[in-house]
Parts: structure tokens; sequence; C-alpha cells
């Protein structure tokens, strides 16, 4: 994603806050709550995000009542924005470590309940 287009989808309202708050894989449900943003917002915020390779689906688990339930986490750790030189912007993508280390944590939970 280009530099432009990438500060126009963090400067949406809610796109931040969603980022900050899937550190740990979370469902749209779950954002909506914690954040207080409407449900229907928090969807179009969630495929924005998706769309700028900024978050991903994660996983899809069961629900207590037996639905599937996708959760998402961000994709990125960081994002530099530069203006001295002209506009440039860095992406720091999670490492493998962090991304695998959070499916075995998963795994492990899954197996527990």
């Amino acid at each position: 994603m280009v530099g432009d287009d990438l500060i126009t989808v963090l400067g949406n309202k809610y796109n931040t806050d969603i980022l900050t708050a899937t550190g740990d894989a979370k469902s749209a449900q779950d954002l909506s709550e914690e954040l207080e943003v409407p449900i229907a917002t928090c969807y179009r915020r969630i495929n924005e995000l998706e769309e700028a390779d900024l978050l991903e689906l994660h996983d899809r688990p069961l629900s207590d009542e037996h639905r599937r339930v996708k959760v998402y986490r961000r994709k990125v750790d960081g994002v530099d924005v530069d203006f001295r030189d002209g506009l440039t912007v860095e992406v720091e993508e999670r490492s493998a470590v962090k991304n695998r280390l959070d499916d075995v944590w998963r795994d492990l939970s899954a197996k527990g309940d």
C-alpha cells in the first residue's frame, strides 16, 4: 500500500484503536464492546484494515453457542511516518516468532477446554 493511502486508512476513526486492541486476537463483537464502536462500523473498519494488509483473520473458533466466530489479529507491530524529506512510511510487521507463540498458546488453550 502506498504511504498516502496507508495514512488515510490509519487516519480513519477507530482504525488505530482496533490495531492497538488486536495485539491479541479478538472478534468484531469483542472489539465493538471493548472500544465502544457500533458493530456495523467495527465490521467496516475491520474490512478496511484487512484490505490495507494491516489486520488478518487469525482463526474461527467455536463460540459457546457452537457457531464459528472470526477473530482478528494485527499483522503489524508499528508504523513509522516521517515527513522530513517527503513522506516516508515504514511498516514493522509482526515477527514470525510472535505469530507462532500465539498459535501455540491458542492450541494449548483449545485443548484445555
